[in-house]
């Protein structure tokens, strides 16, 4: 019979983690996850099923007071959504995620789930889309990839650039100074819809980019036209994929987001990389750009809210080992 224990130590929660989860992605990664953890520090509710001592499946969650719900760890809500992608259910069949989905002593919204994590009948409609470039299917050639639009865009796309281009444009990589003003220009242009409008979520970001720095994984990329900083982006390098985890523009120069993409991709066939992951978000451009479109899912459960905290707190008498 299975049997659903709940871990909410963060310690013994990191065990679990690095004893359990699969490392697939930048995200996968609990030093990734801590973060966000650090900073939003939600109390974590990892459900852990076992049949007779053996691990069967893992459901890591994290216990939102203010939206009285469960999310997906680390829980790093904004705007009542989180943001880390690929998330995961750990379960090696439906009756095991089924027993954890119901251990959720209330409501939980559980984001971005990855397709392969997920069994059959586990109830999973589709949240975003994510979206992705593989050098491999144009043979590691931007010139390739370049003639997959119609000559039509691409004179369209070439007249845009050039008058880019004709003002000066020159890259520089791994200023980690740039990131401020990335984090500038993106609050300019977003305001409150920003991330960074949260001052939690900006001190993870700086965690991550910290993080990433002395691991050898950070990759800063600024654009200059003129001499002026005109688009700084933050990205990681993590196996053979390469991710683009956030931006920002100058509105001085128009067209300047899609230059860097373009440099992120052209770079990206150079490096031979598998992938270039440039997350959820359509923003108008990411389809016209002939990017793979990747599904996530969200699973919803639907709990009374009433006595959240007291219902959380007494449901957890079990300690969880490794």
């Amino acid at each position: 019979m299975v049997e659903v224990s709940i871990c909410h130590d963060l310690e013994a929660a990191k065990k679990l983690w690095e004893a359990h989860w699969p490392q697939t992605c930048l995200f996968d990664l609990w030093s990734v996850r801590a973060c966000f953890q650090t900073e939003f520090n939600h109390a974590p509710y990892f459900l852990v099923a076992r049949e007779n001592g053996r691990f069967r499946g893992m459901l890591a969650l994290s216990r939102i007071e203010e939206e009285a719900c469960f999310a997906h760890f680390p829980g790093e809500m904004w705007q009542g959504k989180t943001w880390l992608e690929q998330n995961k259910i750990l379960a090696d069949c439906p009756e095991v995620l089924q027993a954890l989905l119901d251990s959720i002593p209330c409501s939980a919204r559980i984001r971005y789930l990855t397709g392969a994590s997920l069994v059959a009948g586990d109830g999973a409609a589709v949240d975003e889309f994510g979206y992705l470039f593989f050098p491999g299917r144009y043979d590691n050639l931007f010139s390739t990839y370049l003639q997959s639009f119609s000559g039509r865009s691409r004179k369209k796309m070439r007249s845009e650039l050039n008058r880019l281009i004709a003002k000066g444009v020159s890259y520089r990589y791994g200023c980690f100074e740039d990131l401020d003003c990335l984090f500038r220009m993106n609050l300019e242009a977003f305001q409150e819809r920003s991330y960074f409008s949260d001052l939690r979520f900006l001190r993870s970001f700086k965690n991550l980019a910290d993080w990433l720095q002395v691991n050898n994984l950070l990759r800063i990329t600024t654009v200059l036209i003129g001499g002026k900083i005109a688009a700084v982006d933050m990205g990681a390098v993590w196996g053979s994929s390469y991710t683009v985890l956030a931006g920002g523009t100058s509105p001085e120069f128009p067209g300047v987001a899609k230059l860097i993409n373009f440099h992120h991709m052209q770079w990206a066939c150079e490096k031979q990389f598998r992938e270039v992951d440039f997350l959820c978000g359509e923003f108008n451009w990411k389809k016209r750009f002939h990017l793979t479109a990747r599904p996530l899912y969200e699973i919803l459960t639907s709990r009374p809210q009433t006595g959240f905290v007291d219902d959380v707190i007494s449901s957890a008498t079990t300690p969880c080992a490794v």
